[in-house]
């Protein structure tokens, strides 16, 4: 296990000050099973107090973020980027500790992170209105401008990254940010947000309250001081943040998960096919929401790919994060719990497993693996092929031509991700446009992080847009200015 730094860990980060609060959350590291550390347990009184010191910086009561130019903040975003590029090795051992996901995945999360602070910086002073063609003896414009607090709230699986995603972009924009992050992995988090204020950021422009969903979640959700609120996590949970937020009208983007196929057609290149099918569904144990966790390949080439996955999966091997194997564990014992539970009953229908993963001798006893599992055999209409697992499981059905595997891909109320492979350009259009998802990739999938690519989903899977410039203009509203001059 790596070291963890010296810095205050079990407190709240408000108007640019470390806050001791009355209770406190064990940290359990996932590889292990054991608590590593310990994080605050906020409450109203820490959320009343950063949506003030947000607020206060905001208006210019507190620091002066208000009054920063766009090529100021860009300025300031991409000194950070540089920062974090410097903490770098810090960094990744948190989130390998935190997460449980192998060094080099927490690696290229970290440089992720850096990456949108350093694309979100060169961004900020890009934003811009539009003047608008009118009646004679008008000047029309809009502008846009910043909402002012942004809530967010983020999830486990990629803490560093999602941090980057939506407080850079917030912040790009002119707000300022109250960040509540997931209990069960946020350290990461932590010291990104201490090395922002190491690196000259105004007092109050971001705080972050750690604590349970229940509480300092629902408390931000529905405070009505904020004016923006970004959301990663379960459809659920989501419902219940946009219901909190809607009884203040405060705009919502929401990101909730996917069941995303990839598509493989006979006429496909085997070989980028199945290293992208693989990765696809053992990064970070599968708990991704863009996980492509359903395999559909056509029948003519089926027993040739599944052969090659059956190799493909047989030589996974499941370790400690530090280990830096193919795979590392799921978050947590409930988690572990979940996905076991279901895969029980999922076999009681019928369910077979093609291909899994091993565990390796040096695996802790205390972590919580479940091993790279390929399902076959599974009944038409099955949870598998329509509900989120949250684990490295890759469903596998069949199909004959381009009509059934559309029909396939969209049985599922989610949309956010899909992969398609095949040599045929029409085909390629053909499907893009027709299947229900908000990203589509060809022959690629998941485009190597796409920061610049705007993300996010259609039905279960959200609304709105992160990433690239979309994301970025998501944290404005705009203002339409009508002069009449004669």
């Amino acid at each position: 296990m790596y070291p963890l730094p010296e810095m205050p860990l079990d407190k709240a980060l408000i108007g640019g000050e470390w806050v001791t609060t009355e209770l406190t959350l064990k940290v359990e590291g996932p590889s292990h099973g054991e608590t590593i550390s310990q994080i605050a347990r906020c409450g109203e009184r820490e959320v009343e107090s950063a949506v003030l010191a947000a607020n206060k910086a905001f208006s210019g009561q507190l620091g002066s973020w208000s009054s920063w130019s766009a090529r100021r903040r860009g300025k300031w975003l991409m000194d950070f980027a540089a920062a974090i590029d410097n903490d770098h090795n810090r960094l990744t051992a948190l989130e390998c500790a935190d997460t449980g996901k192998p060094m080099a995945q927490a690696d290229g999360d970290i440089s992720a992170c850096a990456r949108y602070f350093r694309f979100y910086g060169g961004a900020a002073d890009k934003l811009h209105g539009e003047t608008i063609p009118f009646e004679n003896g008008f000047s029309v414009m809009t502008l846009r401008e910043p909402y002012g607090v942004c809530a967010q709230i983020i999830p486990w699986n990629y803490p560093s990254q999602i941090f980057g995603r939506c407080v850079a972009a917030a912040l790009a924009a002119g707000n300022t940010v109250v960040l509540k992050p997931a209990e069960d992995a946020c350290l990461s988090v932590l010291r990104l947000a201490e090395l922002a204020y190491e690196c000259g950021l105004p007092a109050g422009v971001l705080n972050v309250v750690p604590g349970l969903g229940r509480e300092a979640g629902a408390t931000l959700a529905a405070h009505p001081g904020i004016q923006h609120l970004s959301f990663t996590g379960s459809p659920e949970t989501g419902t219940r943040v946009a219901q909190a937020a809607a009884r203040h009208h405060v705009p919502v983007t929401m990101e909730l998960g996917g069941k995303s196929p990839q598509i493989v057609f006979s006429d496909a290149d085997l070989d980028a096919a199945i290293d992208a099918v693989v990765r696809g569904i053992i990064q970070n144990a599968g708990q991704t929401c863009s996980a492509g966790s359903r395999l559909l390949v056509q029948e003519e080439v089926a027993e040739a790919f599944l052969s090659r996955l059956v190799d493909r999966f047989s030589n996974l091997r499941c370790d400690a994060g530090e280990a830096n194997a193919d795979c590392g564990p799921l978050i947590s014992a409930r988690q572990k719990s979940v996905l076991e539970s279901r895969l029980a009953s999922a076999f009681a229908d019928g369910v077979s497993v093609l291909a899994e993963g091993r565990l390796a001798e040096t695996a802790p006893a205390g972590g919580h693996f479940v091993v790279p599992q390929v399902l076959v055999d599974i009944p038409d209409g099955h949870e598998l092929l329509r509900e989120e697992l949250f684990g490295p499981v890759l469903v596998v059905q069949c199909f004959e031509g381009e009509s059934e595997a559309l029909a396939q891909a969209n049985a599922t109320d989610f949309g956010l991700c899909a992969g398609v492979w095949t040599a045929d350009g029409g085909r390629q259009l053909r499907m893009a446009k027709q299947i229900r998802s908000g990203q589509v990739f060809v022959n690629n999938y998941g485009a190597a992080g796409g920061i610049e690519l705007p993300f996010g989903g259609v039905g279960r899977s959200g609304h709105g847009r992160e990433k690239g410039f979309e994301g970025l203009r998501s944290f404005t509203r705009i203002k339409t200015v009508a002069i009449r001059h004669g």
